[in-house]
């Protein structure tokens, strides 16, 4: 499922939709570049990430983020899967507005604690045609109280950034850091992230000589994404660098449960998330 974005500057853009994946991004072309890394990715050796790393944007949650951890009173037999349970999730219904401006989705998928969740999804394209919207919203349509987390992947190839490029945000000391951050081939950070008056933060990834010096910018709520995390990594074959809005701090499930940070959503209950994106 594909949806254009317009033309700015002369310059066409379109989306490629994931029907089998939760409605993600598969592929974000502009000026006829991919900004997806495909291939140039690392594995972990379980199939629904290798598939959603190496589109543009794929979901993590809604019951788990990161690695993989124990299910709550569950014992260690069972185990949240790696980046939670909606990534490799069919969307269970599709709408694609007649002039491809708006895309809405709900998928229902089956969490690893036992409960059910739906992702009602829109993806709007701004009335200039020069950005794309998300608004997502997770409902407990299960018998149980779950806490949702939910982490949102933006994956850019390595290949289209240079030594010029850097991050640019707020939520960053000073402002600017060089995208080759940290020490050694993989590396990442997490910081809470710095909101404008509007609650929204913004970071973007400037002068990408694969872009003719183009940046992209992402802005996302910290009222349901607090935190701004960033990946990259440069070993073997891979080349990848991952903006990743999230709802909670890099820490393991018992610390955040102790510190009162998995705050648990009741069955009927909801929760709204939101980001955007341009290139510009």
């Amino acid at each position: 499922m594909q949806t254009i974005l317009g033309a700015h500057g002369g310059v066409d853009s379109h989306l490629l939709f994931d029907r089998s994946s939760a409605l993600d991004i598969a592929a974000f072309v502009t000026a006829g570049v991919d900004l997806s890394p495909g291939d140039a990715i690392p594995s972990d050796g379980d199939p629904r990430i290798d598939r959603a790393l190496a589109g543009f944007l794929f979901t993590c949650g809604p019951d788990h983020i990161r690695h993989p951890e124990p299910v709550e009173r569950h014992g260690d037999h069972v185990r949240y899967p790696l980046h939670g349970s909606l990534a490799g999730t069919p969307v269970s219904w599709t709408e694609m507005s007649p002039a491809g401006l708006r895309c809405s989705a709900v998928t229902e998928v089956d969490l690893a604690c036992g409960g059910r969740a739906a992702i009602e999804r829109v993806w709007q394209v701004d009335e200039n045609g020069h950005g794309v919207m998300l608004e997502d919203r997770v409902v407990n349509i299960g018998a149980s109280a779950f806490a949702p987390l939910m982490m949102y992947h933006m994956n850019i190839a390595g290949r289209l950034l240079g030594d010029e490029t850097r991050i640019e945000s707020a939520s960053l000391e000073g402002g600017s850091l060089a995208w080759r951050f940290g020490e050694g081939d993989s590396a990442h950070f997490c910081r809470t992230a710095v909101a404008g008056d509007d609650r929204w933060a913004e970071v973007s990834l400037s002068a990408l000589p694969g872009l003719k010096g183009r940046a992209l910018h992402v802005r996302f709520l910290t009222e349901t994404l607090p935190f701004l995390q960033m990946w990259r990594c440069q070993r073997g074959g891979a080349n990848v660098v991952s903006i990743e809005p999230a709802s909670h701090r890099l820490a393991k499930r018992v610390e955040l449960s102790a510190c009162g940070e998995l705050d648990l959503m009741e069955p009927g209950q909801s929760r709204d998330y939101a980001l955007a994106f341009r290139v510009g």
